[in-house]
């Protein structure tokens, strides 16, 4: 019961964007690739929540899909209670891992069919996986389900446009939770939505956590939501994780500078006094990714080793961290 249930190890993602090949070869450009995700590694242990924070464009939404199958990996693995997720999507028990893994996407007006009841939405995985028989128990199991997230169950017989975008993430929360998953992937599941709903949202969910004993990857750009939900803390820059760290850790000391960064950004309503690092400069043109650590041109500490050797990730006082200031002790 020790062992992670979800284990990623050197996982990578490389998308093809070039131009049509006519246009290729009239105007005699090559072929180019961004690479999204880009040997990433980390570990979920039963019961737990890992947030995945950055900023938009850093590849967490890909790693996302990565995980429940959506995107078949360029390299590396991602294994589920032991079995290696490639292989077992490829083959006839592909059917039972899904159902034991979930996702809830970002956007609740997008997600959900608009021709199709409630009803229909939250049973679709329940008769996709032949897990209830008969109308009746069709109709009764949604109306529980429904009513787990907080709606009522004459809410089955109304249409996603009859609710607020809050309700409507219920409703996606509700079809994940319909094939009784020990691992829900969590995309951004709040970020379209006011802060008053947002926080009925994540409650709603730290209950099912409890409830149900279930392990979230939870993905999100707002720190605020972070240090609510998570209890571990992945920091990922341009296809790579630069910091894992337990929450309280990494909130109290954060030791990558653009953890550092992103931390400082954080409006300081305490006004504590705190000495903070500005944001500087621009992501990287991911087509075009720095030499060396892929932060060097925005990090304050950077010296003729980080421009050109990239950094691994290595264990550092209990975190995870890929930084050569780090390492050698400058910050």
């Amino acid at each position: 019961m020790n062992k992670p249930l979800v284990e990623v190890q050197d996982l990578a993602k490389t998308f093809e964007v070039s131009a049509p090949w006519l246009n290729r070869v009239v105007e005699g450009k090559p072929r180019q690739f961004v690479h999204a995700v880009d040997g990433v590694s980390f570990d979920i242990g039963r019961g737990r929540t890992l947030a995945l924070v950055g900023e938009s464009g850093c590849g967490k939404s890909t790693v996302a899909r990565l995980l429940v199958g959506l995107y078949a990996p360029t390299r590396g693995t991602i294994r589920f209670d032991g079995q290696d997720t490639r292989a077992v999507f490829a083959s006839a028990g592909g059917q039972a891992l899904h159902r034991r893994m979930q996702m809830i996407f970002q956007d609740p007006f997008a997600s959900l069919n608009p021709r199709w009841k409630v009803l229909d939405i939250v049973a679709e995985p329940l008769r996709e996986h032949g897990l209830v028989q008969g109308k009746g128990a069709l109709q009764s199991r949604v109306g529980e389900l429904l009513m787990s997230v907080g709606l009522a169950a004459a809410d089955a017989l109304k249409f996603p446009h009859q609710f607020s975008g809050g309700q409507r993430q219920r409703i996606s929360i509700a079809r994940a939770l319909a094939t009784q998953p020990e691992f829900l992937v969590c995309d951004e599941p709040t970020s379209a939505l006011d802060v008053s709903v947002q926080a009925q949202v994540l409650n709603i969910m730290k209950d099912l956590q409890q409830h149900h004993g279930l392990t979230y990857l939870f993905i999100s750009h707002n720190l605020a939501v972070v240090r609510h939900v998570a209890d571990e803390v992945g920091v990922m820059y341009l296809g790579r994780l630069v910091e894992v760290a337990p929450k309280a850790e990494l909130f109290a000391r954060p030791r990558h500078p653009y953890t550092r960064m992103l931390l400082d950004a954080i409006p300081d309503i305490g006004m504590s006094g705190r000495a903070r690092t500005p944001v500087q400069g621009e992501v990287p043109n991911p087509l075009e990714p720095p030499n060396g650590c892929s932060f060097h041109p925005r990090c304050p500490h950077a010296n003729e080793r980080c421009r050109s050797e990239r950094p691994q990730q290595q264990m550092l006082g209990g975190i995870r961290i890929a930084c050569h200031a780090v390492e050698e002790g400058r910050i």
